[in-house]
């Protein structure tokens, strides 16, 4: 059965039907090459909550982006049909998320991530019949938790933050954790896209936690981020 999303989705899915790579960055993903890989853009909604989206914390302890706050995702298996099965796949084997509880609704442009070559696409759904997550591996999942969009609009939860490398682009603060990078680039801009964001103060700044000193990523929506420091 096909299940409708909420109304308040409905500028947001417009938008994104003319979505192209520039909307999320300067960089041009390549024609041939790069790793294929998927995350889910999960937004879902909790009576009196209003509309969340599900991002998760990788564990401390990790070789590549230890601790920082992520969408489910990874790397395409030989076996997934597409893109939205890529996402779904790595959503249910890092939180236990039931692929029948979603409807997927768009995926976005391919976005490339210089430093590990991996090709992105950003797969939108909406989580129809919401259900407990939690990690599943907690080796590779500190914790899982339902960011309101209310939180991640507020002017006092968002600034920029500033990469060892010299790469700043845009944050979110939010239960303790730092979204920064590919992760915070994407729901930059599809908050602008939906109309939701608000004016915030981008001349806060801050340096990247020690915990979050992977390698700069390149998903943003402000040219300023974008060649403030070399995206490696």
């Amino acid at each position: 059965m096909t299940r409708r999303p909420p109304e308040w989705m409905a500028p947001l899915l417009t938008r994104l039907a003319t979505a192209q790579v520039t909307d999320f960055t300067q960089l041009a993903t390549p024609t041939t090459g790069g790793r294929e890989s998927a995350v889910l853009v999960l937004l879902g909604e909790e009576p009196g909550a209003g509309p969340d989206v599900l991002i998760l914390q990788r564990a401390a302890t990790l070789r590549n982006h230890a601790g920082q706050p992520a969408f489910p995702g990874g790397a395409a298996d030989p076996g997934d049909a597409d893109a939205a099965a890529t996402a779904l796949r790595e959503a249910n084997e890092e939180v236990g998320l039931d692929p029948t509880s979603v409807t997927v609704l768009a995926e976005l442009p391919r976005l490339w991530i210089p430093v590990s070559d991996f090709v992105v696409t950003p797969v939108l759904a909406w989580w129809h019949t919401p259900h407990p997550v939690h990690p599943r591996e907690p080796a590779e999942v500190a914790h899982v938790a339902r960011l309101t969009v209310a939180e991640l609009v507020d002017p006092a939860n968002r600034l920029r933050v500033r990469h060892s490398s010299g790469w700043i682009g845009p944050a979110f603060t939010a239960r303790g954790m730092v979204v920064w990078g590919f992760t915070a680039g994407v729901l930059a801009t599809l908050l602008e896209m939906a109309g939701w964001a608000r004016p915030w103060p981008r001349d806060r700044v801050i340096d990247l936690p020690p915990t979050g000193a992977s390698p700069a990523p390149s998903a943003g929506t402000d040219p300023v981020d974008e060649v403030a420091g070399p995206l490696t």
